[in-house]
């Protein structure tokens, strides 16, 4: 982990989605400035966030400690990134803020799906 970290990202690193996408962020240049905790780990994760509640919704922590979770937490990371800081500000800008939740939680119900979809497709490349 990194100490001086502007935000800790939570992920959950059993997801095949998960991961890409977190992949993809820490490949960028601004992602030695986050601490990036892998929540399937079933770890300590700090005040205020249990493993459950951090495998079930994305979040992230200030350098300052507040938490934020859902929709906020992408928009919060998205700004550290040079080149997602637009999206990052527009989406939590209202009425978007807004909009990027409602779009989060009906994600959420999909995700195991996608899941399963990505774990077979892996097992299936990996067999080839």
């Amino acid at each position: 982990m990194n100490p001086s970290a502007v935000l800790t990202v939570y992920f959950d690193g059993s997801c095949p989605l998960c991961k890409r996408e977190i992949a993809l962020y820490r490949r960028l240049p601004e992602a030695v400035n986050l601490a990036w905790v892998d929540v399937s780990l079933d770890q300590a994760l700090g005040p205020a966030l249990t493993c459950q509640a951090a495998m079930a919704r994305f979040h992230v922590r200030h350098s300052d400690g507040r938490l934020v979770s859902g929709a906020a937490a992408f928009s919060d990371l998205w700004r550290c990134f040079s080149g997602w800081r637009w999206l990052g500000v527009i989406s939590a800008r209202p009425p978007l803020a807004g909009l990027f939740e409602v779009a989060y939680q009906l994600f959420l119900p999909v995700r195991p799906l996608l899941q399963r979809s990505l774990r077979r497709w892996d097992r299936q490349s990996h067999s080839l």
